[in-house]
């Protein structure tokens, strides 16, 4: 036996390691992802320059919006709660051939599923675009049937990258989402000319899109040693493995039909508020999207993996310092983003999406719900990575009841708000049911002796209120500069009138928060700092 001085050098290391590996492949999924995000945004840019906030805009915005639904219900959520843990238990034991067995017995299954799902999708789409009360209710009924097949496309991509990311590779992945954005840009604006409006040249931009996100990441899945093949339907649905996805997704797939109906009926509440709501809800939600994507949902990709190794071989020491030191990274990242952006939201909007089309009603629509929106980035944010924390552990009921309360949350508050605020009322009940959602699962958290959060929230509360603190400090010589600045480039074009001074103002607010945290001697800082050393070496 090792002594214990030993023993605790040893578990100092592994714990430095992790956190070294979460900051390694987490960066470099970040860049993909915000590759991704940025072309997210000018596909939304797209959009908004071929639409604005017409119909047709809100018809392809909830043409788009019900198979995504579906998707992230039956497709990535899902297979990443259920999947990853119980493949990583067949990686861990080292059975070649058991584990091929349980993917074919998997694939097969999910393709079956997915299929029925598409067409079942297809067959009811008029009586689920009736609830949206939509103007361009055929075209959006055309859309919605021509999307769906996008559903199928996806969630084979998505147990791809489960497959990929489980043996800690994520740059198939992190690419996928790439080819979607720009095929549909292309198709676009090269379709458009072709297609009776512009709403369907997109639609097929979607389809070929997400065929892509699976074609690119099966090279990488045979590649790494993971063959499958058809099977029997029967025996897919009696194998063991596959019961035991299905008995981890059963509580999952009611937490996210919970979180998904929120869209569904947010958006249906939108749909009823006024021409242009939804359009500029999902205008919004794409900008806190493409922040959530490149920093949480990469973080909380990297991070499910290692916490399924770790709670399966009952390292919880090193299961909560990766937890904790994910928690500090995203409050790291929000909190400044969330001050900044407030300060600025109506120069990012106009710089990325006014056009002819997106008039100044369109600016204030996204603007008014950009200020509800931006608030609960924080929660959202840690939602992505505490709920990890439970699939790791194979519970899926604790965050599936926290996501309905939360959806009840939602739903209250909306119907609630959305007749005095209009969409911003809509943003404002996302927020604040987010943060219940946060409340309800940290409470819940603590409920496991192993996973010791009685120490460390206290801690990352103090923390939280230090960014805030430096963001506030950070943000006043922003906006006492701006009147001054701004001036200096209008009548330039929108680029530059509001491109540069964005620019100017977001280094002035980094170079402030930065300087402020050297001088706290942040310990996050110090270990970005310490691995960039390591690369330069």
């Amino acid at each position: 036996m090792k002594p214990l001085g030993a023993r605790e050098a040893s578990l100092q290391n592994a714990k430095e390691g992790a956190s070294r590996a979460l900051l390694r492949h987490g960066s470099a999924l970040s860049i993909l992802t915000l590759g991704s995000r940025i072309l997210g945004l000018l596909r939304e840019m797209t959009k908004a320059s071929l639409l604005g906030t017409s119909a047709l805009s809100d018809a392809f915005s909830v043409a788009f919006m019900i198979p995504n639904l579906f998707r992230r219900l039956f497709a990535e959520g899902s297979i990443a709660v259920a999947f990853i843990p119980t493949f990583k238990e067949y990686l861990l034991e080292d059975t070649r051939e058991e584990t091929r067995d349980f993917l074919s017995c998997i694939f097969t299954f999910l393709t079956f599923f997915v299929t029925l799902a598409v067409i079942a999708g297809i067959l009811v789409t008029p009586y689920v675009v009736s609830i949206f009360g939509m103007e361009e209710f055929d075209e959006t009924v055309f859309l919605t049937r021509l999307m769906f097949p996008f559903l199928g496309f996806i969630a084979i991509a998505a147990l791809f990258q489960g497959i990929l990311n489980s043996v800690r590779v994520f740059a198939p992945s992190g690419f996928a989402p790439i080819l979607l954005n720009l095929v549909t840009i292309l198709c676009a604006y090269g379709l458009s000319k072709f297609t009776a409006n512009p709403a369907r040249a997109m639609a097929i931009g979607v389809i070929i899109g997400g065929f892509l996100e699976a074609a690119i990441q099966l090279p990488f899945v045979l590649k790494r040693g993971f063959p499958f093949f058809f099977t029997g339907l029967k025996r897919a649905i009696r194998h063991p493995g596959t019961r035991k996805v299905l008995k981890l997704i059963g509580p999952t797939i009611i937490g996210m039909a919970a979180y998904q109906l929120n869209d569904l009926v947010s958006t249906a509440l939108a749909g009823n508020a006024g021409e242009g709501v939804v359009s500029s809800l999902q205008y919004s939600l794409r900008l806190q999207e493409l922040i959530l994507g490149v920093f949480a949902v990469s973080i909380g990709t990297v991070l499910l993996p290692d916490l399924s190794e770790y709670a399966k071989s009952s390292q919880w020491e090193l299961y909560n310092d990766r937890l904790v030191s994910a928690m500090n990274i995203i409050a790291l990242i929000t909190i400044p983003i969330t001050f900044f952006s407030l300060s600025q939201g109506e120069t990012l909007i106009r710089l990325l999406f006014q056009s002819r089309s997106f008039n100044e009603r369109s600016v204030a629509l996204t603007l008014s719900a950009f200020r509800f929106h931006m608030p609960g980035l924080f929660f959202i944010a840690l939602n992505r990575i505490l709920a990890p924390a439970f699939y790791a552990q194979s519970d899926s009921k604790s965050p599936t009841l926290a996501g309905i309360i939360s959806f009840a949350v939602n739903m209250g508050l909306a119907a609630l708000l959305v007749g005095p605020l209009k969409g911003a009322g809509v943003a404002l009940a996302l927020t604040l049911a987010s943060a219940v959602n946060t409340a309800l699962l940290l409470a819940f958290l603590r409920r496991n002796p192993r996973v010791a959060l009685d120490k460390a929230l206290p801690a990352a509360l103090i923390y939280a209120v230090k960014l805030i603190l430096f963001s506030c400090i950070a943000a006043l010589p922003v906006l006492a500069l701006s009147p001054r600045i701004f001036p200096l480039f209008a009548g330039h074009g929108r680029i530059i009138a509001y491109g540069l001074p964005l620019t100017i103002n977001a280094v002035i607010f980094g170079a402030v928060g930065i300087v402020l945290l050297v001088i706290s001697r942040d310990k996050q800082i110090r270990g970005i700092r310490n691995m960039l050393r390591r690369k330069v070496r």
